[in-house]
């Protein structure tokens, strides 16, 4: 098979790979990327990208010092830090109006916040992290499991956490549930200037190099005068956690030229950062366009 038209039938294989069952709504979405970061699907990796879908069942990885955002198709928001990895299970068809299901955060921190103007809507969520499930009846909710054990902390709301058979309520603000490997859990208080450096680890701040669907600046990760030579710079990008594509583009002198690039960029310094993280995970000499 021909290497573009490789492309084409790698192409239209993500289009299935992001579509999946037509009747059912997506849970959630991709808002934001600092990359690099990965969706697996059915046995596929893509490395993920902002506007993309995530069905149920599907697993997000960030790689190292790599953010991600979900929106949860009820209104709900998913923050995910460094070396996480993530899951949505749920059966709801609408879930934009009606959301049952689990989110699973299998490593790493995250924080979960429910947007403000639909605090009310009807929603049954369960929030496994390591040994902990909980029942979420707060607006925002943030926490982290590692190898160390399991941290929640509330910063607004009502949680209810199931851990080895145990029940804790929790109601107060500012407080977190400290489970230890191994050991007994407790409720304590968090300190606020403690937790700000906890939120850090979730939040994508301006110059953190991120991307999503409303930038519009781009990267240059590499171009080639042949579809195999273009091939090969892709799968470099893509291999690490960037979404990349291939543009062609037409020479004056007849012929085609194929540029590899990266999208999503808010300035000219987000695309900057980007690059650098681009340029030191493979061998390209990424540069900043348009």
């Amino acid at each position: 098979m021909r290497p573009l038209n490789r492309l084409f039938t790698g192409v239209f294989a993500l289009v299935a790979f992001l579509s999946g069952a037509v009747w059912a709504a997506a849970p959630a979405t991709v808002e934001v990327v600092q990359a690099p970061a990965w969706l697996d699907r059915g046995g596929m990796t893509q490395p993920l990208a902002a506007g993309m879908e995530i069905k149920s069942g599907d697993v997000v990885r960030t790689g190292s010092g790599a953010r991600a955002y979900l929106m949860l198709a009820e209104g709900s928001r998913v923050k995910l830090g460094e070396s996480a990895r993530f899951s949505v299970h749920t059966r709801s068809l609408q879930p934009e109006k009606t959301f049952r299901g689990a989110l699973d955060v299998l490593a790493g921190a995250f924080r979960y916040t429910t947007g403000k103007l639909k605090k009310a809507q009807p929603r049954e969520v369960a929030i496994r992290v390591g040994t902990a499930t909980i029942g979420i009846r707060g607006t925002d909710v943030w926490g982290k499991t590692d190898k160390d054990g399991d941290l929640v902390a509330l910063l607004e709301g009502r949680i209810e956490i199931t851990r080895a058979g145990q029940v804790t309520e929790m109601a107060e603000p500012l407080t977190y549930f400290d489970a230890p490997s191994g050991q007994s859990a407790a409720v304590k208080p968090l300190d606020p200037e403690v937790f700000k450096k906890l939120a850090r680890q979730t939040e994508i701040l301006a110059g953190d190099g991120a991307a999503s669907a409303r930038g519009k600046r781009s990267i240059l990760a590499g171009s080639a005068d042949s579809e195999a030579g273009a091939l090969a710079i892709y799968d470099q990008a893509r291999d690490a956690g960037f979404a990349a594509r291939i543009r062609p583009r037409e020479m004056e002198g007849g012929g085609w030229a194929y540029d590899v690039v990266l999208g999503g960029y808010a300035s000219a310094a987000e695309a900057g950062v980007a690059a650098a993280r681009l340029k030191a995970a493979t061998e390209l000499m990424p540069r900043v366009v348009n």
